[in-house]
């Protein structure tokens, strides 16, 4: 039995998402490891995405079952639950393909803003932020620390007062990251979160992701189309094509299964064997 397999933190049972007649994912199962990095790739259209929908609450799947086992021994059915409490109790946060930063708020306020469950219940529906009293001036101090820690880790401590539309592409997208893992996750989904960067930036990003499963024992789920990002930091690697599993486990193996070449390449499943004989396997 694989590690993922003997202590996932999710697992994702006949997952099956319809759109009139469109299947966008069919019959999907999968476990995530805890403490793992897992990638889920494919070619453009093959589900990923919709998958990532589902486990974060923005679609309730058609069938299927999603489950997040959190540390302590609940265990949450995504599926059920709308999408905040998803964020809020089972603790999974998420990014987009498209940056959604508040651009006009500074680089610091954005990462207050993913603070807010905690700030709104110290305030005491506001009367206590209103009259600044000791418990909520409390909280407002943690978490202005946890922003200033995240910053610190992304290097970005010196542009805290700047508007976050202000910074360059790549600090922004590992502002986005940081804002997510203020919310506490034990499950962190980004979404191509290595999409128009150069390899300076991948690069960076890869050291941020190993920091944060490592050091915040964080399960990390990725949709990435840069393999050189997936091969180096991923533990484990599902291969989706058409809405289905084609393949899944390390990377090692991924790479080198003719399915998954055979579905890059576009190829039917007659010529997976002319595929096998040109990439000399």
């Amino acid at each position: 039995m694989t590690r993922w397999m003997d202590n996932p933190v999710l697992t994702v049972e006949h997952l099956t998402m319809r759109f009139g007649g469109l299947v966008a994912v069919d019959d999907l199962s999968f476990d995530v490891g805890r403490g793992d990095i897992t990638a889920l790739i494919g070619p453009n259209g093959a589900g990923k995405t919709t998958v990532f929908n589902c486990v974060t609450g923005f679609y309730k799947p058609t069938e299927g079952r999603i489950t997040v086992r959190q540390s302590s021994g609940d265990e949450y059915l995504l599926e059920r639950m709308p999408d905040f409490e998803i964020s809020r109790d089972a603790r999974v946060a998420r990014t987009f393909q498209n940056i959604r930063l508040f651009g006009g708020m500074t680089v610091l306020e954005n990462l207050m803003v993913a603070q807010h469950n905690p700030l709104m219940s110290a305030s005491a529906l506001s009367l206590a932020g209103i009259f600044g009293l000791s418990r909520f001036r409390r909280a407002e101090e943690r978490a202005v620390e946890q922003a200033r820690y995240w910053l610190d880790k992304i290097d970005l401590i010196e542009r805290a007062d700047d508007p976050a539309a202000d910074l360059p592409y790549g600090d922004q997208r590992r502002l986005e990251i940081a804002r997510a893992m203020c919310t506490g996750p034990q499950v962190l989904c980004l979404d191509e979160p290595a999409a128009g960067l150069n390899p300076r930036e991948s690069a960076e990003l890869n050291a941020l992701l190993m920091y944060i499963r490592k050091e915040h024992d964080t399960s990390v789920v990725l949709i990435e189309h840069d393999m050189s990002v997936v091969m180096e930091i991923s533990d484990h690697v599902i291969v989706l094509d058409y809405g289905e599993k084609i393949a899944d486990g390390t990377p090692e193996a991924v790479r080198s299964d003719p399915k998954v070449i055979a579905a890059y390449l576009g190829v039917a499943d007659e010529e997976v064997e002319l595929v096998e004989e040109e990439v000399g396997l």
